[in-house]
């Protein structure tokens, strides 16, 4: 796996990833993002701030995933066990449905968190939608910890937390 920044000529290729995952979610009964979210706007927008990161396998994008210290008023809900921390957000980390079962979101989790590690980030907060059993299994085998949850327009996302030092 190369891990790299994403660029704007990357943009149709991730906008089709994204969309190819939506179907393969609601097949697997997960409604989770649709039309309104995320949308290609979104990912352009992470571009431009330079916060999308892409995984490339055979120079296929394999996951997509964006970093920043950006998180929703809601996150106030969790009862994190580290306040304190210098801490940044994962957001919409997603697997192109061609390499699901690889062990690919666990490798980006993996590089994810040394980026947070060098970039001196001590602990990392995600949200996790609660009807998504395979994003729940990646994120606990993981060890990272539930602590809260809020409640979005698609329903109940846990809160979750982890120290990376």
């Amino acid at each position: 796996m190369y891990f790299r920044l994403a660029e704007m000529q990357d943009l149709e290729e991730i906008f089709t990833i994204v969309k190819s995952a939506v179907k393969n979610m609601e097949a697997n009964g997960i409604y989770q993002w649709d039309e309104l979210y995320p949308t290609r706007k979104d990912f352009a927008n992470d571009i431009e701030k330079k916060q999308l990161f892409i995984g490339l396998k055979n120079q296929i994008i394999a996951v997509i995933y964006v970093i920043n210290e950006e998180c929703d008023a809601d996150y106030r809900n969790g009862a994190w066990e580290y306040p304190d921390d210098e801490y940044c957000v994962i957001h919409r980390l997603c697997v192109n449905p061609e390499f699901q079962h690889q062990g690919i979101g666990k490798i980006t989790l993996e590089y994810a968190e040394k980026q947070m590690i060098d970039r001196g980030y001590q602990s990392v907060r995600l949200d996790a939608y609660s009807n998504n059993p395979f994003a729940l299994k990646l994120y606990s085998k993981a060890f990272y910890k539930n602590v809260g949850y809020a409640e979005w327009r698609k329903g109940r996302f846990f809160l979750m937390e982890k120290r990376v030092i």
